[in-house]
């Protein structure tokens, strides 16, 4: 990677987690799609990953009605689940890129990037995603119509996990 000598030039002995060092790293992650990087020189070991750590268990569609809560410290499960891509071949979904805090609006107050019935195109931002203080803006990356947003702002949301459902055309 081109950012591996410039890394080697910003390290200092005296801090061993710079974080100009990790921001540029996570972003590589995220530019490339890589989920994992182990980082190591003498004592000094960063081993950093992207998505999700726990694995989620599925519960089939007739079991909803008798389970429980789920317990605070677990992953938040979006409150409708996204249907067969059999049902609506014309309906794609939007998911998070990214481990971190979904935001629908670009400040508290402000009226939501997207709602139910908004056109998106291509390059419309669709929601901001927090991860280590760094929020990163959302691309609906499709032309359509939101139909169902799936996550509400200020949820902690996982790699991969649906945040909107999107009718194409």
């Amino acid at each position: 990677m081109s950012a591996e000598p410039k890394s080697q030039s910003h390290r200092t002995t005296n801090n061993p987690f710079d974080l100009d060092q990790l921001r540029e790293l996570i972003a590589l992650m995220e530019a490339h799609g890589i989920s994992e990087i182990d980082l190591r020189q003498g004592d000094q070991r960063w081993n950093l990953k992207r998505g999700p750590t726990e694995v989620m268990q599925v519960v089939p569609a007739t079991g909803f009605a008798a389970t429980s809560a789920a317990p605070a410290a677990s992953v938040a499960v979006p409150p409708e689940l996204a249907p067969p891509a059999a049902e609506d071949p014309n309906t794609v979904l939007i998911k998070s890129p990214t481990v971190g805090t979904f935001y629908d609006a670009p400040s508290p107050g402000d009226p939501p990037f997207v709602a139910i019935g908004t056109k998106v195109s291509q390059d419309s931002v669709v929601c901001i995603i927090e991860a280590m203080k760094v929020f990163n803006q959302i691309a609906a990356e499709v032309n359509g119509i939101v139909t169902a947003v799936l996550v509400k702002s200020g949820d902690a949301v996982e790699f991969g996990q649906p945040l909107f459902r999107v009718k194409l055309g």
